[in-house]
């Protein structure tokens, strides 16, 4: 069921901008789009703004598998951005080498943690014509997901996790977080078809333990059009925790009744607030 409700300082350095670039022209090489729609754009010829997927934990780009189809049907140029999923600036500095490759209007998309990250790679953007969050964060500067998270009731997240730490090359110590694959579905993707969701259990990406606890710096959606999907059964963000942030957004929010995994699960849902919002804000 489906309810309308109504409405960047670039640290690039060193190790930091080679591995963002390579992530990057990474995200161009597995959409197949990127260089199609920087063409497209130069050329003048293409009138609709690209839309650019960014995925959250424990999820990677084939998250979007059923929104890019439909997307890509409709004209839209789409590119599926590898998230690095080490922390909203880290993050953030790797989006940007994206969005500064595809020329002309963007339209930024965020799953989960991926919200954090559109939200400050998208700031001081004059490019990026809205923003979509869904079933996401949308931090204001100095919150993290973590707290977020936790601001009101009904996350069993914390349950489900399946800790790895690990050496890292100084030395220190640092620790991935997984959800454990026999709760993977459960707890994230509840809507899904069970063989679909033993997949994506097993193809799951890491989160730095620490990204989430990051603090946000900036928050673009104070400044460009938002719109909010809330999944109302959700067991990572609390549907009330993503009305919060929606409403203090002065989000367009939708809700659906989903779980976490809904670009999967409804892609013709999410793909008509994308168009939505595209429609709104580039002409």
């Amino acid at each position: 069921m489906v309810s309308i409700k109504g409405g960047r300082k670039r640290l690039v350095t060193g190790v930091v901008s080679m591995l963002t670039a390579g992530l990057a022209l990474g995200a161009f090489a597995l959409s197949g789009t990127a260089d199609g729609a920087t063409n497209t754009a130069e050329a003048g010829s293409h009138t609709k703004p690209t839309i650019v997927l960014e995925h959250g934990a424990f999820a990677d780009g084939s998250s979007w598998n059923g929104v890019v189809s439909r997307l890509r049907a409709d004209g839209y140029p789409v590119v599926a951005a590898a998230n690095p999923l080490r922390g909203p600036s880290f993050d953030a500095a790797a989006l940007r080498t994206v969005l500064d490759h595809v020329k002309g209007p963007k339209i930024l998309v965020g799953h989960s943690y991926g919200g954090n990250v559109i939200s400050e790679a998208a700031t001081d953007d004059p490019q990026v014509k809205a923003l979509v969050y869904v079933a996401a964060f949308l931090p204001a500067p100095g919150e993290s997901a973590l707290e977020l998270t936790t601001k009101y009731p009904g996350s069993t997240l914390p349950d489900a996790l399946d800790p790895v730490t690990y050496r890292q090359a100084d030395g220190s110590s640092a620790t991935d977080l997984y959800i454990q694959q026999d709760k993977f579905r459960h707890q994230f993707a509840a809507d899904v078809p069970t063989d679909q969701a033993a997949l994506m259990a097993a193809e799951q990406r890491p989160i730095a333990q620490s990204a989430l606890e990051e603090k946000s710096t900036s928050a673009a959606w104070k400044t460009i059009p938002s719109w909010d999907i809330v999944t109302t059964r959700d067991l990572n963000i609390p549907a009330a925790v993503q009305r919060f942030m929606a409403e203090r957004a002065h989000a367009h929010t939708t809700e659906i009744a989903a779980s976490h995994s809904v670009a999967v699960s409804h892609p013709h849902a999410v793909t008509d607030v994308i168009e939505r919002a595209a429609h709104a804000t580039v002409r």
